[in-house]
């Protein structure tokens, strides 16, 4: 168990190692976020510990960032990590993906450098522990992001792509699934016009 206290009140407030029931409000969660070494999601008020990933997640997520990072080298597009927070004002969430594009510059949340608001394309390497929640709940909430237009899911344990694309016109928030599972396919990122070859996503990673 970790005890945050915070400072302004200092109001002591214990997290287990599961969802934290004692609410939160935005600014006490991003204090914490800045002193844990564990990151966290915000779900209005409740914190949720996000699990850690796998070499082979490592992996892939790295593989696909460089190749991302090279083919948009001289465009508006730039890449970023979980590194930065995406903040769903919507909803009154905060959330990390493993990899996603932002067109042109970043919209900061009330000016905090480490919380962006505009990502075009979001790209989640599954794992066991978090894959029906990145199909199910967490891209039902990345679609209430204006900017959202493309979500890319990527398993680690077989050569499998699932590709959803908001089609455009649609005022029903309708969304086009294409699957990737043949070495010899390649990946079209609509929104941001870059064709990843499936053996370029997976060229260091072995299946058993």
């Amino acid at each position: 168990m970790v005890i945050y206290s915070d400072s302004p009140n200092n109001r002591a407030i214990a997290i287990p190692r599961n969802d934290v029931e004692i609410p939160l409000t935005p600014d006490e969660y991003r204090r914490m976020e800045e002193t844990e070494q564990e990151r966290h999601e915000y779900a209005d008020g409740r914190i949720i510990i996000m699990p850690g990933g796998s070499e082979v997640h490592s992996r892939i997520t790295v593989d696909i960032t460089t190749f991302l990072n090279l083919a948009l080298r001289d465009s508006s597009f730039e890449t970023y990590n979980s590194d930065l927070r995406i903040w769903i004002p919507s909803l009154n969430h905060g959330t990390y993906a493993d990899i996603f594009v932002i067109g042109g510059s970043p919209e900061f949340n009330h000016n905090r450098t480490d919380e962006v608001l505009n990502p075009l394309l979001i790209i989640e390497v599954l794992s066991p522990s978090t894959e029906k929640y990145d199909r199910g709940d967490k891209f039902r909430k990345y679609r209430s992001l204006p900017s959202f237009i493309e979500y890319v899911l990527v398993a680690q344990d077989e050569l499998y792509v699932e590709q959803y694309s908001k089609q455009h016109g649609e005022k029903n928030n309708v969304w086009q699934l294409e699957i990737y599972d043949q070495i010899e396919q390649s990946v079209i990122f609509h929104s941001i016009n870059v064709e990843i070859p499936m053996k370029e996503i997976y060229r260091r990673t072995k299946f058993s």
